[in-house]
């Protein structure tokens, strides 16, 4: 089983994030489990918050948060300042980042494969919004290997049909590409 933990703030779509990976897995013939923790007033828009998925090729019977996550996926980089986001990642898990700046300047440790990407600037771009959750889907895709691309844009489709789900497919499937080399 491998575990996501996403960081974001209430109104970002952490939720819808993790809901689609749990969904796409479904399309992958897999296991996936999406839910959120808005703990000390995180419903609240701006608030940071949590949001868990799991994703198995066998039905998931654990229910609790993820302490120790295989992925951290961070929304909002500027969460870095006030909440532990690497708290638990395992020895050599994956970070993805939503910001311009470089590993670098954010100033993580090295022990982490750690991606930033400018899902937000992509968001803007294709969607008009900064609403970066299936940007952030199609790169989590291209850098992980754990969902599809063709599931991720299913799950998109059926929870968005119409031109907003085309839109967020053209999305995830731009954030696929840009880290994935230009494949699709």
């Amino acid at each position: 089983m491998k575990e996501v933990r996403i960081h974001g703030r209430g109104g970002q779509g952490s939720l819808v994030l993790a809901q689609f990976m749990a969904i796409a897995a479904l399309e992958d013939g897999k296991y996936g489990l999406a839910f959120p923790f808005l703990g000390g007033g995180g419903e609240r828009r701006g608030k940071p918050i949590e949001a868990f998925c799991r994703l198995s090729t066998r039905p998931i019977r654990l229910r609790c948060r993820v302490h120790e996550p295989d992925y951290l996926i961070v929304q909002d980089a500027t969460i870095l300042d006030e909440v532990d986001v690497l708290r638990g990642l395992k020895e050599g898990g994956l970070v993805l980042i939503n910001s311009d700046r470089s590993v670098q300047h954010l100033g993580l440790k090295e022990r982490y494969r750690v991606v930033t990407f400018s899902a937000e600037r992509l968001a803007r771009e294709i969607l008009g919004r900064p609403i970066m959750n299936t940007a952030l889907l199609g790169a989590f895709s291209a850098l992980t290997g754990e969902l599809s691309l063709d599931a991720v844009l299913r799950a998109i489709r059926k929870k968005f049909p119409g031109e907003l789900g085309e839109k967020n497919a053209r999305l995830a499937q731009e954030g696929y590409r840009s880290l994935s080399g230009g494949r699709a």
